[in-house]
C-alpha cells in the first residue's frame, strides 16, 4: 500500500488507530467509510460517531476524484481550514475558501457565514463544501443546491449545537447531492476537518496505488 509522507503517519497516530481498531470491533463500513469514521473517532475520542455518520452512494469515490483534480474546498469557518491545512499542503494543494471570511454587506436577518457560503457557491458551485460549525451556512447551501443544475462534488454536513443543527442536517439528507453528514447534535470543526483529511489520505493513496475501491 502506498503511504503519505512520513510526517502524516506519525507513530502516535498509528498507535491510536490500532487502539480504535481494537475497540471498534466488527462493523459494516466499507474500507473507505471506515477510514473516515476512524479518523473522526481519533479526533474526538467519541465512539458515538460510529452510529452517526452517513454516506450517500458514490460520495467518497466522487470526492476522491475531485480532490485529485484540484477541486476547491469551501469551509464555513476558519477553524476547519486550520484543521485541514497541513494535509492539503502535503497532498494536492487544493484551493481553500472560507465562507465567513468573504467580504461584502450582510443583509439583516442573515449570518455572515450564511451569506459567505452563498457567495462561495456562486463562485465555485462544483467545489467540496464543508460545514462544521454554522447550520445557517448548511441551510443556505442546501437551498442553493436545490435551485441549481450544477451540483457540488460533495457536501460535508457536520455542524454542532442545539439551534437549527438537526433541521439543517435533515434538509441536507433530503437534498440530492453527494454528501457525508453527521446525524444529531454532534459534529464540529474538528469532525468536519477529520472527514476532509481522511478523504485527502484516501485520494493520495488511490493516486499512488493507481486506483481506489471505496
Amino acid at each position: 500500500m502506498a503511504h503519505l509522507p512520513h510526517a502524516l503517519n506519525h507513530p502516535i497516530v498509528l498507535e491510536s488507530f490500532a487502539i480504535i481498531d481494537r475497540e471498534m470491533g466488527a462493523h459494516s463500513f466499507s474500507a473507505a467509510e471506515y477510514a473516515i469514521v476512524r479518523r473522526i473517532i481519533h479526533s474526538t475520542a467519541d465512539f458515538d460517531f460510529r452510529e452517526l455518520v452517513r454516506f450517500s452512494e458514490g460520495a467518497i469515490a466522487g470526492a476522491i476524484a475531485a480532490l485529485q483534480q484540484g477541486c476547491p474546498i469551501i469551509t464555513d469557518v476558519g477553524m476547519v481550514r486550520q484543521g485541514i491545512a497541513t494535509m492539503v499542503a502535503k497532498t494536492f494543494n487544493n484551493p481553500v475558501w472560507v465562507a465567513v471570511e468573504q467580504g461584502g454587506e450582510v443583509p439583516t436577518g442573515k449570518t455572515r457565514t450564511e451569506v459567505g457560503m452563498e457567495r462561495c457557491w456562486e463562485a465555485v458551485p462544483e467545489g467540496i463544501f464543508v460545514v462544521g460549525n454554522a447550520p445557517t451556512a448548511l441551510l443556505a447551501l442546501c437551498h442553493a443546491c436545490r435551485e441549481a443544475e450544477q451540483k457540488p462534488a460533495l457536501v460535508i454536513g457536520a455542524p454542532v449545537g442545539f439551534v437549527a443543527v438537526e433541521a439543517a442536517k435533515a434538509m441536507l439528507a433530503s437534498t440530492p447531492v453527494p454528501q457525508i453528514r453527521v446525524e444529531g447534535r454532534k459534529g464540529g470543526s474538528p469532525v468536519a476537518a477529520a472527514i476532509v483529511n481522511a478523504l485527502l489520505v484516501l485520494a493520495w493513496e488511490a493516486q499512488e496505488d493507481g486506483g481506489c475501491d471505496p
